[in-house]
């Protein structure tokens, strides 16, 4: 069985997996339907989530970064920006379940994104709109976190707040493949570390 087949954490299912073996060592369907049964409530955890999300505020928060994408198109100057705006408001519809990465930790090669014209485009992108948009991230994370029920959706505008601050060379992948990715990253460094 595939980590990455059913869209969990591999550390979750090797969690499962361990009490999978435990629960039945000789047998193999029992196992298997406890397995199954586990990734598929953790991820109708993050599907009810996700919906949750989207109906108090996901749908009209991620209309408004497509429109600042819009606007940004608008001024020819703007496409960077405007191609991150969509990046982020298709984050801002479904959350949970997914991350903001760089992209050249997750493909291993620069890109224009990820140079120095990124780095200026994010500085430039800080001053005008990121710093603000952030602000109104931390506030609703707050407002969220005063309940307890609100404090995964607070923790997602927390995730929002860090992408809108820099959003030029980065990406929106799912939890998996980020973990995946930094656990790739960190073999390569170790092994460039031991030669």
């Amino acid at each position: 069985m595939s980590k990455v087949a059913f869209g969990h954490r591999s550390r979750n299912l090797s969690k499962v997996v361990r009490r999978a073996g435990a629960l039945s060592a000789l047998d193999p369907t029992r196992r298997e339907r406890y397995v199954r049964a586990s990734i598929h409530k953790e991820c109708g955890v993050k599907t009810i989530g996700n919906i949750i999300w989207f109906v108090f505020g996901g749908l009209v928060m991620g209309l408004g970064w497509w429109l600042a994408g819009l606007i940004c198109f608008i001024t020819i100057v703007g496409i960077p920006w405007g191609r991150s705006c969509f990046v982020i408001g298709s984050f801002a519809f479904w959350p949970f379940g997914k991350e903001a990465v760089d992209r050249r930790d997750l493909t291993g090669r620069g890109d224009i994104g990820t140079s120095v014209f990124g780095t200026v485009g994010n500085i430039v992108w800080f001053v005008f709109a990121g710093i603000w948009l952030a602000i109104g991230h931390v506030c609703s994370a707050i407002a969220c976190c005063v309940t307890i029920i609100g404090i995964p959706f607070g923790w997602q505008h927390l995730k929002l707040a860090g992408i809108a601050l820099a959003p030029i060379g980065k990406t929106v992948v799912s939890t998996d493949v980020a973990e995946a990715s930094r656990r790739m990253n960190a073999e390569a460094a170790v092994l460039r570390a031991r030669a």
